[in-house]
């Protein structure tokens, strides 16, 4: 399994080993151990920039993920999960207004992104959604109980 960090900010310090570290952890609880995954650290610009090129909308947003298991071409490379793009800035906003470590809200939108790159939705339906943060609960209780 190869997990891929790249980090295009540096407003913020994240230490990139324990977040390949959370990454893979997430990806054997999930049951694709052998996936690859490459996760982009952003500013609140850069993914702004990417939320209006590839999802028409508007500002920043806290994570985005691209699947790279849809489509003519998923076939191509079937261990290759996808990207996960998580803007800092936001993830760091985000988690003072929540009372929380920046490091938890990180985690927590991690999860999100590789949980929609395996499959998961929670824009199309009520069950789909709580089906999606019951499982996030469960890895986040998974990566903060084994730290």
């Amino acid at each position: 399994m190869e997990v891929l960090i790249e980090n295009r900010q540096s407003r913020h310090r994240l230490p990139e080993q324990e977040i390949r570290t959370t990454a893979r952890r997430i990806l054997n609880a999930l049951g694709y151990p052998d996936a690859q995954l490459s996760i982009l650290i952003v500013d609140d610009d850069q993914i702004a920039t990417l939320n209006m090129a590839y999802l028409n909308h508007k500002g920043p947003t806290n994570v985005i993920s691209f699947p790279m298991q849809e489509g003519r071409f998923s076939g191509i490379t079937p261990d290759l999960l996808g990207d996960v793009v998580i803007s800092a800035d936001t993830a760091h906003r985000e988690a003072l207004n929540a009372g929380m470590a920046m490091r938890k809200r990180f985690d927590q939108l991690l999860i999100h992104g590789i949980l929609h790159l395996v499959g998961y939705d929670h824009v199309n339906s009520e069950a789909a959604a709580a089906a999606m943060e019951q499982k996030s609960n469960q890895l986040m209780e998974l990566i903060h109980t084994e730290d």
